[in-house]
């Protein structure tokens, strides 16, 4: 009986899982074996039980490895490993077993795939990296002196906070003489026709005498096209998108129902800058979130601008109601409801009224706009005027004389990011 179990206990040693006929017989012996070995010795029936248990392990250990073999078959998934839902690793697995693809597959299964490839991307320590500095007089008139890359860093009207933000501000100096106050402008050197542009931004300049924007602009102006996704002036509480354009663009309706927007037509339908004073054709934001203080205490938020065959929109999410797949990097702008502002290609080609863009950050002050609405009371959101505001009798006056005033006259970003269509 004893030289009969000390065999049993070599062959329990060297089998191996995978011989499956040997173990199973091996199993029903020892079983026997153990029944009879209770009645002589409670010792050798423990190190039979020992034996039996570990082989039971290694049996264990096999089955699930078959779980875990990448390959394609009924409820697998080569690739990504889905078809195993809820797996999310609890199934131990032999060292050696490829899990990457498995484990990639548990972050990534809730994403739907995006028709959006990512092309360009501004965010951390080198957001402005890729962006050309403006030095020119302002185009509008304003009372600015934008700055090169190196000036603004050293006067600290650019930089990087705590929080990986770019900011980029106005001069606070207390009074200037000249008049003209330094600020920043910048472009992408990046160049797109058609795509996805998504912004998201934790503050933006406010205040009176203040006009920023977030644009783009295509060569030989109007014929390339303007697109602002984000603009104001002075304490305005609404955004207003706009876009400039050649002759021969127009909106098919003022009715926001008809346009299929949450946002309100001003100024008319003819979007050409020619025939408009430049002022082409706008559509103001229906939520006092969506601009200057009101955008700044609420966290700020994203806006998205999609330029496609079928027109151009303009998308704003407060920072609470992001789309989770915006977060994800995988976009999908036909889940994103009604646009805030739709230009549709029924009575403006895109292909023909847009080319070649880059994207813009600048803030201005007073000029063609804010300086000239700085008596205007009841627009935009803003019930006084800033005249009335400040005791300042023209916007020139006050930027030349209040620096303080331009404590929140700041840009902080934390991305931009340009798609185009997956091809």
């Amino acid at each position: 009986m004893y030289s009969s179990l000390t065999l049993l206990f070599l062959l329990l040693a060297n089998a191996a899982p995978s011989d499956a006929g040997l173990s199973d017989t091996l199993v029903r012996t020892v079983s026997n074996a153990h029944r009879h070995a209770i009645k002589r010795s409670s010792g050798l029936a423990r190190d039979l039980r020992t034996a039996l248990g570990g082989l039971r392990v290694e049996q264990q250990l096999n089955v699930q490895q078959m779980y875990c073999v990448s390959g394609s078959g009924p409820g697998l998934t080569a690739s990504n490993g889905t078809g195993l839902s809820g797996g999310g690793g609890s199934v131990p697995r032999p060292s050696g077993t490829a899990t990457g693809t498995a484990s990639a597959a548990s972050g990534s299964s809730t994403v739907a795939a995006s028709p959006w490839k990512l092309s360009q991307n501004y965010e951390g320590n080198s957001f402005f990296n890729g962006w050309d500095f403006f030095t020119q007089a302002d185009p509008t008139h304003g009372n600015v002196q934008y700055v090169d890359q190196q000036t603004a860093q050293s006067a600290n009207l650019t930089s990087i906070n705590g929080a990986g933000n770019a900011i980029m501000r106005v001069d606070t100096t207390p009074t200037v003489s000249g008049g003209n106050r330094q600020s920043v402008r910048i472009t992408t050197q990046f160049t797109y026709t058609e795509g996805l542009v998504i912004m998201d931004s934790v503050h933006m300049p406010t205040g009176c005498g203040t006009w920023p924007a977030f644009w783009s602009n295509g060569p030989n102006w109007p014929a390339g096209g303007e697109i602002d996704i984000v603009e104001g002036v002075n304490e305005y509480t609404n955004n207003q998108a706009t876009i400039h354009t050649n002759p021969g663009c127009t909106i098919p309706s003022s009715n926001s129902t008809a346009l299929k927007i949450t946002g309100n037509v001003v100024g008319g339908t003819n979007c050409a800058a020619a025939e408009t004073g430049n002022a082409g054709c706008g559509i103001t934001a229906s939520g006092s979130n969506t601009y200057g203080a009101g955008f700044n205490s609420n966290g700020g938020g994203v806006y998205a601008m999609q330029w496609v065959d079928s027109g151009i929109s303009v998308f704003f999410f407060p920072r609470n109601s992001i789309p989770s797949d915006i977060t994800a990097g995988a976009p999908q702008p036909g889940n994103w409801g009604q646009p805030m502002a739709f230009w549709p290609s029924t009575d403006c080609n895109p292909s023909t009224f847009f080319s070649d863009h880059s994207a813009i950050f600048d803030t201005t002050l007073c000029g063609d706009w804010a300086g000239n609405v700085w008596t205007t009371t009841n627009t935009g959101g803003q019930s006084q005027s800033c005249q009335q505001i400040t005791g300042a009798a023209t916007c020139a006056d006050f930027v030349a004389n209040n620096g303080s005033a331009f404590n929140e006259a700041y840009w902080e970003v934390t991305s931009v990011k340009i798609y185009q269509q997956n091809s």
